[in-house]
This record gives structure tokens, C-alpha cells and sequence, in this order.
């Protein structure tokens, strides 16, 4: 997938209409890039989607426990002084949100696409990556002076007939 302009954009407009219209956090979009490297360690939540249909792969969104906080605060109506269960949920919900949301536009040139529950990880010090080997697509994010990533990694599906239109 050399072309991502089919990817970047509507995976920017989920993550941004998200934040903005559900969250009510204001939210910058940084410059895309391909990453086929497992990422470093990280600190922070990181909350992974599965999709899958003709093409199959991953959505996860990434951020620190601060801007998880911050977003259970904003979906829940309440403060959160700490990481528990209602965070972990709202970011699970935001994830889905954004990963739902840039799977409807998607499928318009992938084809019907399913999607699975989302799975929360939280700590310090962790490494998340996939078993594929195949590149990700790393979308940067600034809400305030937090960042945040949406990540987007998919594959066709061997053996099954997919649609194409317009992706390279």
C-alpha cells in the first residue's frame, strides 16, 4: 500500500470527529508515516480493535494515562484520579469509536469489514506489536499538550476475493 491517502484521511476524520464532537477535546493531526518496526517501549494505554472481512488487520489507539483521564472524564462526566475500570472502558469506547467509524468509510473501498471487541493494555514499560509483518500506519495526534496515535494496519485476506477501488 504505497498510496495511503485512502487510509490517512478517513482515519483522521473518525479520530478527529471522536474527539471533537464526542469528547469535546480539541485535537491536531501530525504527519502520517509507515512504520514496519515494532514500536519501543511506551507508557500508557494502548487499546487495539480487529477488523476483519476481505482484508484483515488492526486499529489500536494509543495515548498516556493522562489524556485516558482525560477522555473518561469528558465521555463519563466525572473525574478520574486514576487509571481504574471506567477508564479503561472509556478508552476501549473511544478506540471502537474511531476504529468503527473509519471502518464504515473504508469499507467503501475494501469491501464489508467486521469488527472485533477491543482489548486494553495498560502499564509502564510495555511493548505492543503484531504477529504480521506487514507496515503500520501511524497517525499523530495532539490534544492540548497530549499526544496521541491512531494506528491502522491492514492486509488482504488470502483466499478471499476482495474489492479494491481506488486503493494502491
Amino acid at each position: 500500500m504505497e498510496n495511503p491517502d485512502w487510509i490517512v484521511a478517513p482515519a483522521r476524520s473518525a479520530a478527529l470527529e471522536v474527539f471533537e464532537t464526542m469528547l469535546a477535546i480539541p485535537a491536531e493531526p501530525g504527519e502520517a508515516y509507515w512504520e514496519r518496526r515494532a514500536p519501543g517501549p511506551s507508557d500508557g494505554l494502548i487499546a487495539v480493535v480487529g477488523m476483519a472481512g476481505s482484508w484483515v488487520g488492526s486499529g489500536s489507539f494509543c495515548c498516556s494515562a493522562n489524556l485516558a483521564r482525560r477522555i473518561a472524564a469528558a465521555l463519563l462526566m466525572a473525574p478520574y484520579e486514576e487509571v481504574d475500570d471506567d477508564v479503561l472502558d472509556a478508552v476501549a469506547e473511544v478506540a471502537n469509536m474511531i476504529v468503527g467509524n473509519f471502518k464504515t468509510t473504508a469499507e467503501q473501498t475494501l469491501g464489508p469489514l467486521g469488527l472485533g471487541i477491543p482489548t486494553v493494555i495498560y502499564g509502564m514499560n510495555f511493548v505492543a506489536r503484531s504477529a504480521a509483518k506487514e507496515q503500520w500506519l501511524v497517525l499523530p495526534f495532539l490534544a492540548g499538550d497530549e499526544h496521541f496515535e491512531l494506528r491502522i494496519c491492514l492486509t488482504p485476506n488470502r483466499g478471499v476475493p476482495r474489492l479494491v477501488h481506488g486503493a494502491a
